[in-house]
């Protein structure tokens, strides 16, 4: 009997697999340049569909919606700065002095591109219950930016509670003075300011100096 050389290599991506990767890439990055241009209104999935150029039902067969689209674009920001802090996280100084490092690169990375950012912060404030499974990953990503800074190692234990606690506290923190500064209402120093002050209040204690 004939033996069959199924060699040893993986095999390749298909062609259609790629083909499929790249056009849902430039809906990405046509949805962030509209946004970087004129803000949420202006990401319109006809106009995605033009400036990434694939027809309108192609965008809708990887986005139902601008704001899962918008959204899906934050995660993929946040994950690659969290896998980035993972390769290299912060070491020098206490739990606080560690995570306000980290929240402030994360808000330097965002307000380069204030019309994105703000486009994207109000696509997670305008989420529905079908977009739950994305804003998750937001959270998660957040989560492990917040966890690893907290630890001089950057390998949190297992079951810490109180870290995710934190965690949750100072996203709600960060998504709030997002908004605030997107509005108008704060400069984005501000942002900065109110996740120094809580990182600290919460991992700190009540001695802890505060921004002003």
């Amino acid at each position: 009997m004939a033996t069959v050389d199924r060699g040893t290599a993986p095999a390749p991506a298909s062609a259609l697999a790629r083909s499929q990767a790249g056009r849902r890439r430039r809906v990405l990055d046509a949805a962030l340049a509209l946004a970087a241009r004129g803000g949420f209104d202006a990401v319109q999935m006809r106009d995605v569909a033009a400036e990434a150029g694939v027809a309108l039902g192609t965008v809708y067969r990887y986005f139902e919606s601008k704001e899962r689209l918008l959204i899906e674009a934050h995660v993929e920001q946040v994950e690659d700065l969290a896998e980035r802090l993972r390769a290299s996280p912060p070491r020098g100084g206490g739990a606080a002095e560690r995570v306000v490092e980290v929240l402030r690169r994360s808000t330097r990375h965002l307000v380069r591109r204030p019309e994105a950012t703000a486009a994207m912060v109000r696509a997670l404030g305008r989420a529905r219950p079908e977009e739950a499974d994305v804003v998750e990953r937001v959270k998660a990503a957040m989560t492990d930016i917040i966890t690893v800074a907290i630890h001089a190692d950057g390998r949190p234990p297992d079951g810490a509670g109180r870290d995710l606690a934190v965690a949750r506290v100072l996203q709600q923190v960060w998504f709030s003075s997002l908004i605030g500064w997107v509005g108008g209402v704060d400069p984005a120093g501000r942002v900065d300011a109110d996740l120094e002050s809580a990182a600290r209040l919460l991992l700190d204690g009540p001695g802890a100096r505060l921004s002003g």
